[in-house]
């Protein structure tokens, strides 16, 4: 319980950071690295990447898992997984409401965008989304651990993909992931959920 405290701790003080002190000049120097603007195998790439982390993929995604979940009789894994997936996304548009920090200059946006800058949404998205099918839907824990890799990679993929695109800064990914595994960790924490209790195959 401790460690599970400090980790959320030093979760919330990481988000909190990157809303006090984002959009800053080491918020411009990273962007102007990262940005794809004029490179276009780049800028298709990340164009590629980030759509993992948009509402047109992770819901039908998390639709799926919970599908599969339900057909398992796993209807607890079923009803976390979906309020892993909606309530994240209610708090994201939350946390853009309340902060109101405006995007990159238009001119540096690669792709269309619909709403206010901290945290990334698509960053936070991927976060929550694909380490939670990683977490819940393997059954074999080899299966479940090299699945959790792949997502964490994921989640930072389209974390990157966001600057690239010029649509966030660094701080709102930053941002995104706090946000992501944090709120992932409570649910699970609330729900009762473990690691080593996860479904094994019979």
């Amino acid at each position: 319980m401790t460690r599970f405290l400090l980790v959320c701790a030093l979760l919330a003080a990481l988000w909190t950071a990157m809303l006090l002190l984002g959009t800053g000049d080491v918020d411009h120097s990273l962007l102007r690295n990262l940005y794809t603007g004029g490179r276009p195998f780049l800028a298709q790439a990340a164009w590629a990447v980030t759509q993992f982390g948009g509402s047109a993929v992770v819901l039908p995604v998390s639709a799926v898992g919970a599908l599969i979940l339900i057909v398992r009789r796993d209807l607890r894994g079923a009803a976390l997984l979906l309020g892993i997936t909606l309530s994240g996304r209610i708090l994201v548009d939350l946390e853009k409401a309340w902060t109101a920090r405006p995007r990159p200059a238009d001119y540096l946006h690669l792709v269309p965008t619909s709403s206010d800058s901290f945290p990334s949404g698509h960053t936070a998205n991927a976060t929550l989304v694909w380490i939670a099918l990683a977490l819940l839907i393997p059954r074999e824990p080899r299966t479940r651990r090299i699945l959790l890799w792949a997502a964490g990679l994921l989640a930072v993929a389209v974390g990157f993909s966001r600057p690239m695109l010029g649509v966030h800064w660094p701080s709102d990914v930053i941002g995104g992931w706090a946000f992501g595994l944090l709120w992932l960790m409570v649910l699970l924490r609330l729900s009762g959920w473990r690691y080593e209790a996860a479904p094994r195959p019979s």
